[in-house]
């Protein structure tokens, strides 16, 4: 059904099982509300059929993200078509979790009263490494650091911890590439970029996090030594050179949207900062390449805004810098989902869940307004 709307002749035919068995595991999914039944279609051969897809009013999933910057939460249904999103302004970069997560929660509230029945679960996002649910190390949301989030969100909203999933916002955005739709292809590089830089690594499909789930903190890669401090305790990383703030600082301006002006009126500060972002981003993307080999880069977050100012640097960096190159082409594509794919991911990782192990598609059960809004 990822795929698209099909036939119970042609699930039969894609799964390999009879008909009389897509029909049996077909019907209860009708009954429950997760899959509905398309117009009648005669094609001329055969029997008419009745597509079948995901029912519009089925399950969703939660997707929330905690940025330096802003909290923001997507309702996502199982074909991955968003229901509902929202996005707040907040600094969160001195923010201790006790104020962070309630705030999150509220958003959550607002998002399930907004789609009218309780989640399959909620996905959570956070700008570090997160290890078995606790975030081990966030440079940029130290508030977080040590912390176990998801638990503390689920408190907050009445549920089992266990509803509350917890990823590395990167790798997050990069599942938005993969489930449902394989959208970069099986081997990509998602780089986020905002205050930090991270990468999420797609391999054959699959994620890579590395041994400890540290794998594609790009933004902490050292691109010049000594170099500028970073938060981390390192000096000359490159997140210091190509994020968001480090961009802005270079070309006087206060936000992204008094850049992205600046850019568009040809101010020369304003460029040259983003061609020099450029230069940096590709440096140290040419190095990860050169390493695990990967076919395609997808820049997303303020990058996805910044795209055709930045790429022409990032493009000459990976053509010089990427040993493949000179046989096949490094490509540098935009993500289709700008700023929503980090919110996205994290929705995807509850519907993946789900989709995979079909018991937890099991009906919710009714909640009164009131007990969806978390009260008493």
């Amino acid at each position: 059904m990822l795929d698209g709307p099909a036939s119970r002749a042609e699930l039969a035919q894609r799964t390999g099982l009879t008909k009389a068995t897509v029909a049996s595991l077909v019907e209860p999914l009708l009954q429950q509300q997760i899959l509905a039944e398309g117009a009648v279609l005669n094609t001329g051969r055969g029997r008419p059929s009745r597509p079948l897809h995901f029912a519009a009013a089925g399950p969703v999933a939660i997707g929330a993200e905690i940025n330096v910057r802003h909290l923001a939460v997507t309702v996502q249904r199982l074909d991955g078509s968003t229901e509902f999103e929202q996005r707040i302004e907040v600094d969160n970069r001195h923010a201790a979790a006790a104020d962070i997560v309630p705030r999150l929660a509220d958003l959550i509230r607002t998002a399930i009263a907004a789609c009218g029945r309780d989640p399959l679960g909620i996905g959570l996002a956070v700008p570090g490494i997160v290890q078995d649910g606790t975030v081990v190390y966030t440079p940029n949301v130290p508030g977080l650091n040590g912390i176990r989030p998801g638990d503390q969100l689920a408190a907050d909203l009445g549920r089992p911890a266990t509803d509350v999933a917890v990823d590395n916002e990167a790798n997050l955005a990069a599942l938005a590439h993969v489930w449902p739709h394989r959208m970069s292809g099986d081997d990509f590089v998602y780089v986020s970029g905002d205050v930090g830089i991270g990468a999420g690594i797609v391999i054959g499909g699959a994620m890579f996090r590395g041994r400890s789930g540290f794998a594609g903190e790009l933004g902490h890669v050292t691109i010049a030594r000594p170099g500028r401090p970073c938060p981390c305790g390192s000096h000359g990383c490159v997140e210091q050179y190509a994020g968001l703030h480090a961009i802005l600082r270079t070309a006087a301006k206060r936000n992204l949207d008094a850049l992205l002006h600046a850019l568009d009126h040809g101010d020369i500060r304003a460029l040259t900062a983003v061609e020099t972002a450029g230069e940096a981003l590709g440096a140290a993307l040419a190095s990860l390449i050169n390493i695990c080999d990967v076919a395609t880069v997808v820049l997303g977050g303020s990058y996805a805004a910044l795209f055709d100012h930045l790429a022409p640097a990032v493009r000459t960096e990976l053509s010089t810098g990427v040993l493949a190159a000179t046989r096949r082409p490094i490509q540098l594509t935009l993500s289709a989902f700008g700023s929503t794919a980090v919110t996205r991911g994290a929705a995807a990782l509850i519907t993946r869940r789900s989709c995979l192990e079909p018991n937890l598609l099991l009906p919710p059960k009714q909640l009164t307004t009131g007990e969806l809004l978390g009260e008493s």
